[in-house]
Order: structure tokens, then sequence, then C-alpha cells
């Protein structure tokens, strides 16, 4: 196993990726509250929402009153998703309170033309066309590096698979421009909305980069969870040293132009949290306070998610937080509340056991 990072950065992608996908009717109040309460989970970053077009994304269009009315936390980051020049100036309407100036220019080609199509209303071919146009922007911001993105590089559910080969070839294709202009690249971030990634894949992918590029020394993953393989493709990006990755409180998110919607999901920010808190890796996020975002983000969106430590809890490690050992049936989501909750979720339940007290001393 490679030497895993002593801290990671895990930007919980909330108020974007998932409400994206939610109803558009979720009252502006309730978007507020769940944002309040992410910023009270320890993260660093949060995303409020996407500079979308509200024809396409209606559930983005309240987002100039969310950016006015959200009260920050201290020592969070607040940022948004930004399309174009004017996305951009209308979030920076809001700068200090948020922040998308930090934001790195880079170049991102999709290696799937149909998603492109779908999701940006361009080909494949316009992306690449706009790469020295970003490359200029990136000079003119007074960049010393270059970042690339690859989007949707493992497989299409409109065209089938994609090789490592294809994947290196469209990756050389932007690097070979930054070089060209005079700029090393240094990050390359991988991003992926139809869940094809698998822990092999992902593996295969930054060993074959960090060969041909040695110059690329941050990545960055977004891989959606929609079939189940993602917290495994993110370990095996820990396990070569990857620090920056992006998740969702209860896996809440999905792509309109997917096929998939709802179903594909993502990384649950509380379960990632957990699965990195116990490898022993920093990630600066309360948990307990995650599992209550959680619930609140049920409450707000109206149906079940598809957290894990939210409905479970975490492993309970301390003495007091032990369960009892004459502990009735728990059967029901409700009763398993009971380490946030208390026993009253699970009074009543029968009990197989008899009751003495000696069997349990």
């Amino acid at each position: 196993m490679g030497q895993l990072p002593k801290s990671v950065t895990i930007t919980d992608d909330t108020m974007r990726e998932g409400l994206q996908i939610e109803s558009a009717d979720i009252p502006v109040s309730e978007k507020l509250r769940l944002l309040d309460a992410l910023g009270e989970t320890g993260a660093k970053v949060i995303s409020i929402g996407s500079y979308a077009h509200p024809k396409w994304t209606p559930q983005m269009a309240c987002i100039d009153e969310i950016a006015e009315r959200f009260v920050p936390k201290p020592g969070v980051r607040y940022t948004a998703a930004i399309f174009n020049q004017i996305g951009f100036e209308r979030a920076d309407r809001w700068y200090p309170k948020l922040d998308v100036r930090q934001r790195r220019i880079g170049t991102h080609v999709e290696l799937c033309d149909t998603f492109a199509r779908r999701n940006y209303n361009a080909t494949q071919a316009q992306q690449i066309e706009r790469i020295p146009a970003a490359i200029e922007r990136a000079r003119a911001g007074g960049a010393e590096s270059g970042a690339v993105a690859i989007g949707n590089p493992f497989g299409s559910n409109f065209e089938g698979p994609f090789t490592l080969e294809q994947r290196l070839d469209l990756l050389a294709l932007m690097i070979d421009r930054w070089h060209q202009a005079g700029l090393p690249v240094t990050r390359c971030s991988i991003i992926e909305a139809m869940g094809w990634n698998m822990p092999h894949t992902v593996r295969e992918t930054i060993v074959a980069i960090r060969e041909r590029w040695p110059e690329i020394t941050d990545f960055h993953c977004h891989l959606h969870n929609t079939r189940g393989a993602s917290v495994a493709s993110y370990y095996e990006a820990l396990k070569l040293g990857v620090r920056e990755f992006d998740t969702s409180i209860g896996g809440m998110g999905g792509c309109p132009y997917c096929g998939n919607g709802r179903a594909a999901g993502h990384v649950p920010t509380e379960d990632f949290v957990d699965f990195c808190h116990e490898l022993g890796i920093e990630t600066g996020y309360k948990l307990d306070k995650l599992i209550e975002a959680a619930w609140i983000a049920e409450e707000v969106v109206g149906h079940p998610l598809w957290g894990h430590v939210s409905k479970a809890g975490p492993r309970p490690r301390g003495e007091d937080d032990l369960y009892p050992r004459q502990m009735p049936f728990v059967e029901t989501l409700e009763e398993a509340s009971h380490f946030r909750k208390g026993s009253p979720v699970y009074a009543g339940q029968r009990s197989p056991w008899r009751p003495d007290a000696a069997l349990y001393q």
C-alpha cells in the first residue's frame, strides 16, 4: 500500500451537486437551514450552488438570494460553480462572503462527446477549440502553472467504456497546449458524472499520469457513486496520496443529463469522513455534526438519502458508546437511530434473552 496522506481536503458539494437533482420547489429558507447546518460540520470548503441557467437547472434559480441571505461560518470558504464570465460576475458581487476568485483557471474537456453536447451544449471539438482562450485567461491572471480536468474518463452510458490510452491521449492534447504556452501542468482533476469508475481504473490512470508527467503532483477526484464503487475508488486514490475529494451529504447528487438521475448519487460526506478518520487521516470535519446535517438534509428534500454512517452511527469505540448487552431487537431505521436519540426509540421491542443480569457481567 502506498503512503496515505496525513490530511485531506473534502469539499462538500451538497448545495450544488445534491440540490441540483432535487425538487426545484424546496423553499429558500429550507436550503439556508441546510447550508447553516453544513457550516457547523467543520468543512473547510462549501459550494453554495451553481450559477447555471435557470431554464436547465431551475433548482439554482435562487442562487443569488442564497448568496445574499446566508450567514458565513468562521473558517469556511464558501464558493460556487461558475461556467462563464457572466456567472463569475454574478458570483463575484458577493465577495468576500462568496469567494470564486481562488478558483484555478484550467482546461476541461469531456472524453464523452455525447455528454459534452448534453451537459455543456458544446461538442468535444468545441471544448478543445476553447483551450487556448482558457490558457490565455490563466496567464493574464498571473498563473505560473496549468491545471487540466478530464470529464467522464472511464466510460459513458451513451458511448461505452473508454481505454487508458484514450484518457492519456486527451490529457496529452491539453497538456501539450499548456507547454506550448510556456506553462507546466501541475494539477489534474478526474471528474466523473456517470459512475463508471472502478478502483483499478482509477489506480492505473493516476499511476500512468504520474509516470508520463511527473510534474503533476496535485490530483482532485469527483466520482459519482452510481454503481456503488466510489468509496473504493477514493481509497485507491488515497493510497496514491491524492488529497482533494468532492462529496455530498447522504450521497445526494446526480446529473439529469446522464440517464440515471438521483440514482447516480455521490460519495456520502459522512461516510467518507468516517472512512478517513478510521485510517487516521485528518479531515477537519466533526462527524456528529455531519450526521445531524444528514438528517436535516432528509427533512429538507423529503425522502431518505443513501448515507450509511448517518443511519447506523459510527463505530462505538468509547466505553460509554458501546451498546448495552441487554439491548432488545433493533430492526427499523428509527430504532437504529438509538446512537443519537437514545434507548426510547427501541423501547418495547422483544428480547430473546433471559433477564439474568449475571449473563452480562
